[in-house]
């Protein structure tokens, strides 16, 4: 039991960073239909930005915060110069530019830093946490509630505000959207601003237990991509929980076969839910009006 125990809240922890990840595609996918596979570029920011502001003498709750904006700032300059000027371009194209765009940050970033893998102290020690038998850092804890904590955020958003329920709106139809009076311009530009702050938020979450480096965000991409598929592309509660159970099958996997076969078995799980349900665990079922 320990050990199933020990299994289980690793792979909530990676997986809480998944759901983060994906919750970034699916506010810009809501937003524009864009699949946006810089996003793991954005939490390899904010990993980065916290760890040379803190080796520079900036207290850490700053050097976040400077990370979190500084990324979101990078978030809305993709939108401004790759992603609005191709607006009319098909949805593939405007995909192969997020991808260069991601070659592009992650070339910068080794110039800009270096090829080194980096970390800062975690928030609240390293004294680790009885649970059940199992033990857990306190980072681990942070991970886990910063996922929850910006799931109900965004919900709160969406749901009780008007700027929200533009995006919504947006998402739903752009042009009723602009006849309407809705900047659809000011949507994107603050949906990649969100997405992006959610990637860098992540980083500053997990870089204490992973580590970060410049070329940490093509896999974090593809992880947070997939666990969006699995709950469903363009669901927050979707992304989240197939982010969390994204993360136990490959904790569950490593701990009982092998850690060689954790990133296909999740595939593998993923592939079987996405041909029995195309649309996803909580994705909506498309109808064609004839």
């Amino acid at each position: 039991m320990p050990e199933l125990m020990q299994f289980i809240l690793s792979g909530v922890t990676v997986g809480a960073v998944y759901a983060l990840v994906a919750l970034g595609f699916t506010i810009i996918y809501n937003a524009s239909d864009v699949v946006n596979f810089a996003q793991g570029e954005f939490v390899m920011l904010g990993g980065m930005f916290t760890v040379f502001s803190f080796e520079a003498g900036i207290p850490l709750p700053l050097a976040a915060a400077i990370a979190i904006l500084a990324t979101a700032a990078i978030g809305v300059a993709l939108n401004k110069l790759a992603i609005e000027p191709a607006r009319g371009a098909p949805v593939v194209s405007l995909i192969i530019i997020t991808i260069g765009a991601s070659i592009l940050i992650r070339g910068l970033t080794q110039i800009a830093f270096d090829k080194q893998l980096h970390r800062f102290p975690a928030f609240s020690g390293e004294t680790p946490i009885q649970i059940m038998g199992a033990t857990v850092l306190p980072q681990s804890v942070w991970v886990i509630a910063g996922a929850l904590a910006v799931f109900v955020g965004l919900w709160l958003f969406f749901t009780r505000t008007l700027t929200g329920r533009a995006v919504l709106a947006t998402a739903n139809n752009r042009i009723a959207a602009q006849l309407v009076g809705i900047s659809t311009r000011y949507v994107m530009t603050l949906s990649f601003a969100l997405s992006a702050a959610i990637g860098a938020l992540a980083g500053v979450l997990v870089t204490p237990i992973t580590l970060t480096g410049y070329d940490i965000g093509i896999a974090l991409a593809l992880k947070g991509f997939a666990a969006a598929m699995l709950g469903g592309m363009g669901n927050p509660k979707g992304a989240l929980v197939g982010g969390l159970l994204l993360g136990v099958v490959e904790a569950l996997t490593a701990g009982y076969l092998s850690s060689q076969y954790k990133d296909a078995a999740a595939f593998v799980i993923i592939l079987a839910v996405l041909f029995a349900m195309p649309q996803g665990l909580f994705g909506r079922q498309s109808t064609d009006r004839v």
